[in-house]
């Protein structure tokens, strides 16, 4: 069939409103009505659903559009039905959630050829039922949106979806349009192959959204700067993503304490509930929404302003396609991820035990989070070049690493260094383990290959495995090496490599970002600042740190104890940020509660009052971050439990914690100032040898309370389990 350009503006006018098509918008659909398949590659907010709804209204028949959620099926077949007034039927969804009764009138409009576009869930188009119904109406096209769901290597695989070209030769060819706001050029290939379209016409629409500002920054005290950057930015919408229910249901608490509007969604509450905020969030009767990504797809919201991950996301496209829901109107829209290594590692453990290849490919797409999450480059350079895009703007003056650029060095030579390892080996390697054989490590692969006895191995020993690793990086991106994703990774020299080595010229790399190994400020009485083990911030005032560094060294001298037992580093910079003047004050400092705050906190007050008066400083009037009540009672239960000797499995088991979680609660407790006798534990869990060395380590050596620090000073026999259990026992006889 052919409809002349004139018409089809016709009809986007007609039934849309609008007066002109967005970017390959036209072309897409002209192919599509002439009888093409297509493959669509368009970020979010480009208009994709346009693409095969005014089709599906223009030809004859029903246009059967296979989508993931049903949140998102509701949504679109409410918008068609507002756009084509007096017409319920023009446009459906099938799936569980209808009764018998509904099922019956969606059956009749198909029937009738009232119904032109009908939306079905994966689950639904398998079921035989359905297969017999829709053999016996005539489809127009079939529309496969989220399409990067077929692929295993895309971020939100659904094994449902690999079925679907069965499905389509049982009930009947017809063109098919596959849609997608992500796909690597792997994840491409893989959805053209699985869906037998290898012929079809790709549009392919740049992936660059330069309204949108990234930011990564360090998880050591995310609560604090969410309700900080909330509190900056009034009335405006926003999304905040926890990877856990359990952390989705505590941050919208602490965000409503706080007195900012907020309200959870996630696939545990029940379907009224998450409809209902949903609603709420688009009706803006809320502010935030925060939510596991169940929630996004397909919500037509234009006029959200930031998209926060409060914790890193499991890949690349999944980071890209939420912050994708920021300023769909092309206007403001920031993106702030939250990120520490140790959220890496816990996703790893949840990778554990599914199979190999699947762990593979979670881990590789791990990786590809850290590296964009700690490199100094330009994040839009690297996010573009994933997708297979080339960013050629020295500065896109739009995300953290541009706009406070980091140091350059000249790296030709560490460049040619990569590619003359790379050319000497046999097979090819990951870059993990290029990184490996430079720097020295000897492990059992690097042996079993005999490369601790190549030429190159240790070369770069006083650079660091961070160092390769980021050259590396940067060597992709300029096309010098590539990464075979077929081969879980494996890294080869391009032509284009090949050719710098033999004619080495300049090439400016920047040096990658140190990131604190932050914790989760899971300490309710962590007050505005610096984390818990975090350097300090530079941002408070020098000389009033100084000389609490001496009432600190003076105090510790007489009671013979060490000084970071008294007060830490972290809570000397916040008393020299807040200037605390009373023991109440002293108490929002970090790891101060009211143990220490009385314990030893008098001197440093008179102290700080006498200083503020004399230099006529104006205090300032920071907000103090309120917690959560039920926060506080898990203390409370904590603290009574261990007084009843309780074993810690059981204290954790009863308040659905893991070990982990229970340590750093209990760490937060004896930090803050309360005592703990944790001695009845500690004798079944670690051998009295050990808690001697262990105990003098912090007590004769130790500069500080770090437990990496005590773990390289001890040697391999001790655990990071014992050293943070006798440290706890070390702070609570010393400190409290």
């Amino acid at each position: 069939m052919k409809v002349s350009s004139e018409d089809l503006h016709k009809k986007l006018k007609e039934f849309f409103g609008f007066d002109a098509f967005k970017g390959n918008q036209e072309g897409i659909i002209t192919h599509l009505i002439g009888g093409g398949d297509a493959f669509v590659l368009m970020p979010t907010g480009g208009g994709k659903s346009l693409c095969y709804q005014l089709p599906a209204l223009c030809l004859e028949g029903t246009a059967i559009v296979i989508s993931p959620l049903i949140a998102l099926m509701k949504n679109q077949v409410d918008a068609i039905r507002g756009f084509i007034q007096n017409k319920e039927g023009i446009a459906h969804f099938l799936n569980s959630s209808l009764n018998r009764v509904q099922m019956q009138e969606v059956k009749d409009d198909l029937l009738s050829g009232v119904t032109k576009l009908l939306y079905v869930a994966p689950e639904s188009l398998t079921k035989e039922e359905n297969i017999q119904l829709l053999k016996q109406i005539k489809i127009s096209f079939y529309a496969i949106d989220e399409a990067h769901c077929i692929s295993e290597w895309g971020h939100d695989f659904r094994p449902e979806y690999r079925k679907i070209r069965t499905i389509i030769k049982e009930i009947g060819e017809a063109p098919i349009i596959a849609l997608t706001a992500t796909a690597t050029p792997k994840v491409q290939s893989d959805i053209q192959k699985n869906l037998g379209m290898l012929d079809a016409k790709v549009f392919k629409s740049s992936f660059n959204r330069p309204n949108l500002y990234y930011e990564i920054r360090d998880k050591s005290n995310p609560k604090h700067d969410i309700i900080r950057f909330i509190k900056e930015n009034p009335g405006k919408s926003g999304i905040i993503y926890c990877l856990s229910r359990k952390k989705v249901e505590e941050i919208a608490e602490l965000l409503n304490v706080n007195g900012i509007k907020a309200l959870p969604y996630h696939a545990g509450m029940d379907a009224a509930t998450r409809s209902h905020n949903q609603d709420a969030f688009l009706m803006e009767e809320i502010d935030v929404i925060v939510a596991t990504i169940a929630f996004g797809m397909g919500i037509d919201k234009p006029d959200v302003r930031f998209v926060i991950h409060y914790d890193i996301p499991k890949s690349l496209e999944g980071y890209y396609q939420e912050t994708g829901r920021a300023g769909r109107d092309g206007k403001e829209g920031q993106c702030i991820a939250f990120y520490s290594y140790k959220d890496i590692q816990r996703l790893e453990k949840f990778m554990q035990g599914k199979p190999v290849s699947e762990q593979e490919i979670g881990k590789q797409l791990l990786m590809e989070t850290v590296s964009y999450a700690e490199s100094n480059q330009c994040r839009r350079k690297i996010l573009l070049n994933y997708f297979g895009e080339d960013y050629n703007q020295a500065n896109c003056g739009c995300c953290d690493n541009c706009r406070h650029p980091k140091k350059r060095f000249d790296g030709q030579e560490a460049m040619c260094t990569i590619i003359e390892l790379i050319n000497s080996l046999q097979e090819s390697f990951k870059a993990e383990y290029l990184a490996n054989i430079l720097t020295g490590v000897t492990n059992s692969i690097i042996k079993s290959y005999n490369h601790h006895r190549l030429e190159l191995f240790g070369f770069g020993k006083d650079k660091g495995v961070k160092f390769w690793s980021a050259v590396i990086r940067q060597g992709l991106i300029l096309h010098l090496l590539d990464k075979d994703i077929e081969r879980y990774g494996l890294i080869s020299v391009t032509p284009e490599g090949q050719a710098f080595y033999e004619n080495p010229h300049e090439l400016m790399l920047t040096e990658d970002r140190e990131f604190v190994d932050g914790e989760d400020d899971d300490d309710d009485e962590t007050a505005p600042g610096m984390s818990k083990h975090s350097v300090p911030s530079g941002g408070g005032d020098p000389q009033l740190l100084a000389i609490l560094k001496d009432v600190r060294k003076d105090m510790a001298k007489k009671l013979g104890i060490p000084s970071w037992v008294i007060f830490s580093d972290p809570s000397l910079e916040d008393m020299s940020i807040l200037y605390p003047v009373t023991l109440d004050e002293l108490k929002n400092c970090q790891e101060v509660g009211e143990g220490k705050s009385h314990k030893f906190g008098k001197p440093f007050v008179e102290l700080i009052a006498r200083y503020v008066e004399e230099n006529e400083i104006v205090r300032p009037d920071d907000f103090i971050l309120r917690s959560i009540p039920n926060k506080s009672a898990n203390k409370v239960y904590i603290i009574q439990s261990i007084d009843r000797r309780l074993p810690f499995e059981d204290i954790a088991r009863n308040k659905d914690m893991d070990f982990e979680e229970l340590l750093e609660e209990i760490e937060s407790i004896v930090n803050s100032g309360t005592r703990l006798n944790i001695d009845y534990y500690i004798k079944q869990a670690i051998d009295e040898d050990k808690l001697l060395d262990i105990y003098d380590y912090f007590k004769e050596e130790a500069a500080s309370d770090s437990v990496s620090d005590a773990l390289k000073e001890l040697g391999g026999d001790y655990s990071e389990e014992e050293v943070r259990l006798v440290r706890i026992k070390f702070l609570s006889e010393l400190g409290n």
